[in-house]
């Protein structure tokens, strides 16, 4: 019998998709629903920020008390309106509404977000659902910008229809000039009267709240009602007594203090509607313990800090001179200075200022001048932001600097208080835009409306503030996301006939012969480091109608060359002496476990053929059909 021969071909290994699945965290709310049949009609629905960049939360108003859910699933999977059978569905809670408000409240937090993705999502239940809704993530690292409104409280004019008017207006110029802003920050202040639902309608009517997330505030005319909380949950907050102004989180009010950390920014948000214990509350002192905590827990994480609430204490109009203000400017810039703020945004006196770098309390450079396109904050220095009205609805003319001690002039600029280092009242409706970069906060405050010959989309005040690194240099790169790398394998060098050549007789028996497979080059450059396996196995040998089975192959694996964790595969004898199935079934050449370092390596195997002498005289082939396997 002569050349007995064996082919080897590549095969591709199948793998298999699985749709990314998504979590519902479901934090504490108002209670819980009681299921009822009757179809309810839902509204006020809002997109609110989670607790980092991969979350998402929303909230809403059912006419019933039944049992709802979120439905959400990539919009490149959602067909003419249909979600997929195996969109996510995310269970909600909340409770019955106060008495003014009527109806219920429900909320659901979206997490495992995956970024650079567009997503779709409508709230309800099957055959009640809302329209469907959508919203994209962006990179979850690096640069971003998000923008600041101040106090849209509508229904403060006197004319809802203007007021929600001049609210989408802002809406519809910041976000056609801004698409990829990555989140809305409120000054607080959403409506004029805590518990009017119709101003609640007409500050949550612009389409943008339910595509990007609106992280809330408290403003001083959203606190005398539970409306706030029912319409704006919010994570990672806080509803002790000691953060609502009276004290008590059972009554019609409401409070709570919160964070979340966005990409490289931690914020953090107060009830500063809250201010003395004298109310009930744990008035500055708790804001300031919940501050230090805060930073103590995540400024680790974070290269900015950024702090939102919604009575200013630093800003150009009648409530500069409040005693609440005077009181604050006592209580929290040196805390806020020893706990590393950078940036601290405002509202309430429905005004714009931005001050000088504040130190302490007190200006940290004295030649620091007026309207400085550019600051350099040293250790402890916080730039404060208060931003005018965002709907036009209320405007305070700008105040005059006294003698009262925490009011006094610029002396740079004796029309302005010492802290404002820019103060303008124009009478037109306005946001800001921060950009966070990698070593800088960009501050532009924009023109939501014309005024005069100055255009939609010019700025009012820019600053660049560019933060103090110590005496030392710091040493700062980028890490790209990383491709993921791949898995696979091919024939080394030549993918030729593996030729055993001619067998030979044994002890007038069988026939025998041996050779090598062609190397195989295996490749792991996944950063997963997941583990990987190499099989193989062959058919019977075949020449025309001739055949003997595969199991008379067998082989010992090796590893020629190490790298990508490759342990050979066991021995696997040819059935003519030990039995058993040889490699006619598949067999290990080589495998990896979990956490193998990436890299290549080059496998093969000696090939040990046991031919029964029975066989009749000829060329005979077989396949060798490789199979890679990975996580």
């Amino acid at each position: 019998m002569r050349n007995s021969n064996l082919t080897a071909r590549r095969l591709t290994a199948g793998s298999a998709a699985a749709f990314v699945g998504l979590t519902a965290a479901l934090g504490s709310g108002l209670g819980n629903p009681v299921f009822a049949a009757d179809a309810a009609t839902l509204s006020g629905i809002i997109l609110g920020v989670g607790a980092d960049e991969t979350q998402r939360i929303v909230t809403w108003y059912s006419s019933a008390d039944t049992s709802q859910s979120i439905q959400l699933a990539p919009t490149a999977r959602v067909k003419d309106g249909e979600f997929p059978a195996d969109a996510a569905t995310i269970a909600a809670i909340g409770g019955a509404n106060v008495a003014a408000s009527g109806g219920f409240n429900r909320h659901a937090t979206i997490t495992g977000l995956s970024e650079h993705t567009a997503y779709s999502y409508r709230v309800g239940t099957e055959g009640n659902w809302s329209p469907s809704y959508s919203f994209k993530t962006q990179d979850f690292e690096g640069d971003y910008d998000f923008l600041f409104y101040g106090d849209p409280q509508i229904g403060a004019s006197g004319n809802l229809a203007n007021d929600q008017a001049g609210w989408a207006d802002t809406m519809n110029a910041s976000l056609a000039a801004n698409p990829d802003a990555e989140l809305l920050v409120s000054g607080g202040d959403q409506v004029e009267t805590a518990g009017n639902e119709a101003q609640w309608t007409a500050f949550l009517a612009p389409e943008q709240l339910r595509q990007y997330p609106w992280a809330a505030t408290i403003g001083n005319h959203d606190v005398g009602s539970k409306a706030y909380e029912q319409h704006l949950f919010t994570p990672n907050t806080d509803y002790s007594g000691r953060y609502y102004s009276n004290g008590n989180p059972a009554s019609n009010t409401s409070g709570g203090d919160y964070w979340f950390i966005y990409k490289d920014t931690l914020f953090i948000d107060l009830n500063s509607n809250s201010y003395a214990t004298s109310q009930g509350g744990g008035g500055d002192e708790a804001h300031l313990q919940y501050v230090a905590e805060t930073v103590r827990q995540h400024g680790a994480k974070a290269k900015w800090t950024v702090l939102v609430y919604h009575h200013a204490i630093y800003s150009p109009a009648a409530h500069a001179k409040d005693g609440d203000a005077k009181v604050r400017r006592n209580d929290f810039p040196t805390a806020f200075s020893n706990l590393g703020v950078d940036l601290v945004l405002q509202g309430h006196d429905h005004a714009y200022s931005r001050s000088y770098s504040i130190k302490n309390g007190a200006k940290e450079n004295p030649d620091e001048q007026p309207g400085a396109a550019e600051v350099f904050p040293g250790p402890g220095g916080v730039i404060y932001v208060t931003s005018n009205s965002a709907s036009g609805s209320k405007y305070y003319d700008i105040t005059k600097p006294d003698a009262s001690g925490t009011n006094g002039p610029d002396p740079l600029k004796p029309e302005n208080y010492w802290y404002n280092s820019a103060q303008s009242q124009e009478k037109v409706r306005s946001y800001t835009k921060v950009k966070v970069r990698n070593d800088e906060l960009v501050v532009e405050t924009v023109r939501s409306q014309a005024k005069g010959d100055a255009p939609v989309g010019s700025l009012v005040d820019s600053v660049t503030v560019r933060p103090f690194h110590g005496d030392n240099q710091e040493i700062q790169v980028n890490v790209p996301t990383a491709a993921p790398g791949e898995f696979g394998w091919t024939i080394d060098g030549y993918n030729g006939l593996v030729d055993l050549g001619t067998a030979q007789e044994v002890d007038a028996a069988y026939f025998a012969a041996s050779g090598q497979i062609n190397p195989i080059l295996v490749t792991d450059t996944r950063r997963s480091l997941s583990p990987w396996s190499v099989s193989a196995s062959v058919g019977d040998f075949v020449d025309g109608d001739k055949s003997f089975s595969g199991a008379y192959l067998g082989w010992a694996p090796k590893v020629i060359t190490p790298g990508a964790g490759a342990v050979a595969g066991p021995v696997a004898p040819s059935a003519y002496t030990a039995g058993g199935e040889g490699l006619s079934v598949s067999r290990g050449l080589a495998s990896a476990a979990q956490g193998h370092e990436r890299g290549s390596a080059k496998v093969g195997a000696d090939l040990d053929l046991k031919i029964p002498g029975e066989v009749d005289k000829g060329s005979y082939r077989t396949t060798l059909t490789i199979t890679a396997l990975s996580s």
